[in-house]
């Protein structure tokens, strides 16, 4: 229903990747109609979520954490092919089968209270007002690279791992690789492949801390549970490498043999043609390769004060913002894995179907 150029709708999902999917798939589940009684808004060009935006030489078997979405298999994908191009159309045919109807590209801009206990949507394709909403815009948007002094004088190319294209531009060249993720090892692996950088020098803050063995069940739990417990302290999320660890794979073991996965402390600062310690000691770079990691893209729900003072949004539950009922967030903190997103997107269905009949039930009451 339209009103004053305004759209009304139940729920309104903003983001269309593993989180979003999951979370519009019981929703329809639920008996709730698209386009009708939800909607889903996506600012990226095509389905993927930010698997689309990986860089082409990612293939689809060295890609780590993809999982199937709810109610439909993952299933007889080429592992030589990117993982941009079998996640991007497995996700297109996810879309279709669920009659999902996502709106993109769709940018939100901002969301803000509408004064009669709904909220607004804000975007550049018009505004939806909604009883609740599912945000499920991920981080790939708010890629993070700290500050060290001297940055700015550096004559060689800097970039984050969101803009990394192959290994081949790098060819022939030093190349420092900061962080300590999976990202920053699968990278450093890649750029000693043929056609890849000639030296590489890898710099984290933290030593790594490798895991070997069956990663359980039981210790997928305890994970969890350290990264739910910042949250309802308000603080924003760790990785996910920080509290579970990087998994020591035959590739890894592979690489490390052969010297490439050797880590050195953080640098001091940055100079002009590389990177320095405080001992004195200078590595000379033609490129900084940061693959320092994401922050959460949360920025269009400043308006509704959601931020605690620790600097993250407070949940109760796996996904309901304690400063507000109505907004629930999948894919970020403890439901910040493929999944996690999964489960969070029916546990998010369930208390917001729950919380739209209790406000039904309210206005009977009322109008009684």
């Amino acid at each position: 229903m339209d009103v004053a150029g305004i759209t009304a709708a139940e729920v309104v999902v903003i983001g269309a990747g593993q989180a979003g999917l999951s979370g519009a798939y019981f929703l329809h589940r639920s008996g709730m109609r698209p386009d009708e009684d939800f909607v889903v808004l996506d600012h990226s060009p095509g389905p993927g979520g930010a698997w689309q935006f990986r860089w082409p030489t990612l293939t689809y078997g060295r890609a780590h954490g993809v999982h199937s979405l709810p109610g439909m298999e993952l299933e007889g994908a080429d592992p030589e092919r990117p993982s941009s191009e079998v996640v991007a159309e497995y996700f297109d045919r996810y879309e279709r089968t669920f009659d999902l109807r996502v709106h993109r590209p769709v940018d939100v801009s901002a969301v803000r209270e509408a004064g009669d206990g709904r909220l607004l949507v804000e975007t550049d394709a018009g505004t939806w007002s909604t009883r609740a909403l599912i945000n499920a815009t991920g981080t790939w948007d708010r890629p993070f690279v700290p500050h060290y002094p001297g940055q700015e004088t550096f004559r060689g190319r800097q970039l984050h791992t969101a803009g990394y294209r192959g290994r081949e531009e790098f060819a022939g060249r030093h190349v420092v690789v900061v962080g300590g993720g999976t990202s920053a090892v699968q990278l450093l692996m890649e750029l000693h492949e043929p056609g890849g950088a000639a030296a590489t020098t890898w710099v984290t803050r933290r030593p790594p801390v490798y895991r070997t063995g069956p990663f359980g069940e039981e210790h997928g739990r305890a994970a969890v549970a350290l990264v739910e417990e910042r949250v309802k302290q308000g603080l924003p999320p760790q990785s996910v490498v920080s509290v579970t660890g990087l998994p020591m794979t035959e590739a890894m073991q592979r690489a490390e043999e052969r010297g490439i996965l050797v880590r050195h402390p953080m640098f001091e600062r940055v100079t002009p043609d590389g990177v320095t310690w405080a001992d004195g000691h200078h590595v000379r770079a033609d490129a900084i390769l940061w693959a320092t990691g994401f922050r959460a893209a949360l920025d269009h729900l400043a308006p509704l004060r959601l931020r605690e003072p620790g600097g993250g949004i407070r949940l109760q539950g796996l996904t309901q913002a304690a400063l507000d009922p109505r907004v629930h967030l999948i894919g970020y903190g403890p439901s910040a894995s493929t999944i996690g997103a999964n489960r969070a997107g029916r546990s998010a269905v369930r208390e917001i179907r729950a919380y739209l009949r209790a406000g039904a039930a309210a206005e009977v009451a009322v109008a009684g």
